[in-house]
């Protein structure tokens, strides 16, 4: 059956025909995303939801999204998605962070002129009738200091706009190299000394609890008296009351803002003052930004729908259509080693470590390590997925570690997973052969080849002679059929490993009888 996406907002009829194009089957109700009770009624039937910023998408919603895969967000905030709740659910959240970066930027770029030569006031004046021409004292921006707070995508772009502009542009960003600043042309600074050396401060960074209120009454004191502010990014990055303080007393010498606390903003802080310019969310207003995201939304879902690439992905590593075959068995693969060591773990797990050696090292990690924790704690927690995995392991405590190396043995490509709780350490080794199925080859250091199966026993025992004749006949008396039998030990009489396919399950009665087996250290039924 064809996927299923719902549109509750307006998207382009170009995007409503790739969905088609595709493959996905598509519900276009561009005003659904204002009436919510509706939307809470039909979203069930739906694998994907296509929005912009009118619908809402709640922790309440998705309770009632049984079916939803993915949410798309035609632009770059994703303000109106409640994360956390979508990635407990196992929801993929994917926004479109470069088809409106050019409009936001020039936006941006735009406002500071605006604000420098003081455009809307003059407007507005000139056409009253009045020729103030000695009123509007404006400034050059020629030799002028441009401080960017955030320089990703967008401000990376004002950054290079600023520099043909022959403005000195210094920048904070704790993820910025001194590469990128380089390549830029860019100086990058501590937040401190931004503050103290920008003529304009402009700003373009993500809403998170470090940045809210960057620009508050304790910054703004910081700042260059007479500096000229640039809001187009988010607006609870500014402390609306301390900056009209500011401005009106003035500390700061204007502003310019494109977005605030509160939206639509009918009132606020800012409004009402001779050296405020504001505009009502427009930094991705134009027919170009519009459509590009749309675009780029309705390729990226029905991508993932159909074929399960993975494109801006809020809440999961990205996987191109490239990518997803050749990922695909080792997802599996990963999957099922998490599984096999879950079943087996009864105490609280403490770490993780995962070892990918080889060809697999070279592969999207992130999107294995997901898969294995989602495997493993799904014996105690059935509703854990890929999306929610690494998110409740932290929750939990649970330590996650990666390693990636060169090949070491004779394997192409070794997936090994260690677990470790407080009273002992569990690893168990995998790997995809040209078949595309995954195999165990190692468990607690004891080799052994076999593939996982839907019934499995697993049973650790003492090497010793007639275990596997009293272990094969007592499962026959049960009607239990062997299907494939694996063995493997570390030394002669030593440890040793029975790793049983069976057709069916396996009663616990049986089990406890293979339990009682002389020499026997555990037996486990397990699922795959």
């Amino acid at each position: 059956m064809a996927p299923r996406v719902l549109i509750s907002d307006a998207l382009s009829t170009a995007a409503v025909q790739i969905f088609k194009d595709r493959g996905v089957e598509t519900d276009f109700q561009p005003n659904l995303g204002k009436d919510k009770d509706k939307l809470a009624e039909i979203i069930g039937n739906y694998d994907g939801l296509a929005i912009r910023s009118n619908t809402k998408v709640t922790a309440k919603l998705l309770e009632r999204a049984t079916r939803l895969k993915v949410i798309g967000r035609a632009g770059i905030g994703v303000d109106n998605v409640d994360i956390p709740a979508a990635t407990a659910r196992g929801i993929i959240v994917m926004n479109t962070p470069f088809g409106n970066s050019i409009t936001t930027a020039e936006h941006a770029i735009a406002m500071m002129f605006a604000l420098a030569r003081e455009i809307p006031a003059a407007d507005a004046s000139t056409q009253a009738g009045k020729w103030e021409k000695n009123r509007f004292m404006g400034v050059e921006i020629t030799a002028k200091t441009l401080g960017i707070i955030g320089c990703g995508n967008i401000g990376s772009i004002v950054a290079e706009r600023a520099v043909g502009l022959k403005m000195r542009v210094i920048a904070f960003d704790p993820f910025l190299s001194p590469e990128r600043a380089r390549d830029l042309g860019v100086e990058k600074v501590e937040l401190e000394e931004l503050l103290k050396r920008a003529d304009f401060i402009t700003l373009h960074t993500p809403l998170t609890p470090q940045t809210r209120g960057i620009m508050g009454a304790e910054n703004i004191a910081k700042t260059k008296k007479g500096v000229r502010v640039i809001n187009c990014a988010r607006g609870e990055l500014v402390d609306e009351k301390a900056m009209r303080a500011a401005l009106e007393s003035g500390q700061v010498a204007g502003g310019a803002f494109d977005v605030f606390s509160e939206e639509p903003a009918t009132s606020n802080p800012l409004f009402g003052l001779p050296n405020v310019v504001c505009t009502p969310h427009l930094g991705a207003s134009t027919n170009e930004a519009q459509e590009n995201v749309a675009l780029q939304v309705a390729e990226q879902m029905s991508d993932y729908l159909m074929r399960g690439a993975i494109s801006n992905a809020i809440n999961f590593p990205s996987i191109t259509a490239e990518e997803a075959p050749r990922l695909e068995p080792f997802i599996a693969l990963a999957e099922k080693l998490g599984s096999f060591a879950g079943q087996l773990t009864d105490t609280n797990i403490t770490k993780v470590t995962i070892v990918y050696e080889g060809d697999v090292a070279e592969l999207k990690t992130k999107a294995l390590t997901a898969s294995a924790i989602a495997g493993l704690l799904r014996p105690l927690l059935s509703d854990v997925n890929v999306v929610s995995a690494p998110t409740v392991a932290k929750e939990r405590g649970i330590i996650i570690d990666e390693v990636t190396r060169a090949a070491q043995g004779d394997y192409e490509s070794l997936v090994t997973l260690i677990v470790a709780t407080g009273t002992m350490e569990r690893s168990i080794s995998g790997t995809v052969f040209q078949d595309g199925k995954p195999r165990i080859l190692n468990i607690k250091g004891i080799k052994v080849d076999a593939e996982f199966a839907p019934s499995m026993i697993y049973v650790t025992n003492e090497d010793k002679p007639g275990f596997i004749g009293r272990f094969a006949g007592m499962l026959g008396d049960a009607g239990v059929n062997i299907a494939t039998f694996a063995l493997g030990r570390d030394k002669e009489g030593g440890s040793a490993i029975a790793l049983v396919e069976v057709d069916g399950a396996v009663p616990d009665a049986v089990l406890a009888k293979v339990q009682a087996i002389a020499g026997v250290k555990q037996a486990r039924a397990l699922k795959f």
